[in-house]
C-alpha cells in the first residue's frame, strides 16, 4: 500500500468558517493571541482555543510561548502560498465576504503576504525585475541573475546575510487580487524589510495593508 499526502485533513481544516477567518488574520506574518483571534473569527476565547488545537495538531500553524504567553503564527510560507491561492479562487469563482470597505482598494494596492510585499504595487516590481534580467525563470524555478545580484546589493540588501535552509532565495507567489506573480522567497521577504528601512513602506498594525509614502512612491517609480 502506498502512502499519499491526504489533502482533506488539510481542506477539513481550512473549510471551517472560524479557523479560515483565524488563519486569513495570520496572513499578515505577525504572531497573535487567542484573544485577537477570537476576535477575529467572532468566537469565545474557549472554542477559538480549541480551533487553534486543531490547526497545530495540523501542522497549520505554530506557537511561540513567553512567559505566561502564547502567540500564534503560521508555520511557514508554504501554508501561507496555500492560503493565498485559495483567496485568488474564491474572488475568480465569486464567493466573496461582504466586508469589502474603504481599505480593499488599498489591501489590493499594497499589502503584506506572510513576510513579503504583495499586492498590485509587488507584481508591478516582479514584472520589471524579469524585464530587466534580474530574475529569470528557469523551468519551473525563479533565479537571481548575477546582475541581479548586483542591484540588490546596491539597494543595500546583504544576500550572503539572508537565512539559508529550505526556503528558496527567489520564488514566484501567485498574487490573489492581480492573479499574476509577485516575488516572495527570502528575497522577497529583504526586499520589503529594505523598504521599510528606508522609509518607503509603513505597516498598519493589526492589518495585512502597506501604505507607501511619498518617498517610496517616487522610489518606486525610479528603481521600479
Amino acid at each position: 500500500m502506498t502512502a499519499k499526502p491526504d489533502i482533506s485533513l488539510i481542506a477539513s481544516l481550512v473549510g471551517d468558517p472560524a479557523r479560515a477567518a483565524m488563519l486569513t488574520a495570520l496572513m499578515s506574518g505577525r504572531a497573535l493571541t487567542a484573544i485577537e483571534l477570537a476576535q477575529e473569527a467572532g468566537v469565545t476565547q474557549q472554542t477559538a482555543s480549541s480551533h487553534l488545537g486543531k490547526l497545530d495538531e495540523g501542522g497549520l500553524i505554530s506557537i511561540e510561548k513567553q512567559g505566561r504567553h502564547r502567540y500564534y503564527r503560521l508555520s511557514g510560507p508554504d501554508v501561507m502560498a496555500v492560503l493565498e491561492g485559495l483567496t485568488g479562487l474564491a474572488a475568480r469563482s465569486g464567493h466573496l465576504r461582504l466586508r469589502t470597505g474603504p481599505r480593499d482598494p488599498a489591501l489590493r494596492r499594497a499589502r503584506v503576504c506572510y513576510d513579503h510585499l504583495a499586492g498590485d504595487l509587488a507584481v508591478r516590481m516582479f514584472d520589471r525585475l524579469a524585464a530587466r534580467g534580474l530574475i529569470r525563470h528557469e523551468g519551473e524555478h525563479l533565479h537571481l541573475t548575477a546582475e541581479g545580484e548586483q542591484f540588490a546589493a546596491g539597494f543595500g540588501i546583504d544576500l550572503a546575510a539572508l537565512p539559508k535552509g529550505r526556503r528558496p532565495l527567489c520564488k514566484g507567489c501567485l498574487d490573489w487580487s492581480e492573479r499574476r506573480s509577485h516575488l516572495a522567497g527570502g528575497l522577497g521577504a529583504a526586499f520589503l524589510s529594505r523598504f521599510e528601512a528606508l522609509g518607503w513602506a509603513r505597516r498598519t498594525p493589526g492589518s495585512r495593508l502597506v501604505t507607501i509614502t511619498p518617498k517610496g512612491e517616487r522610489g518606486f517609480a525610479e528603481q521600479f
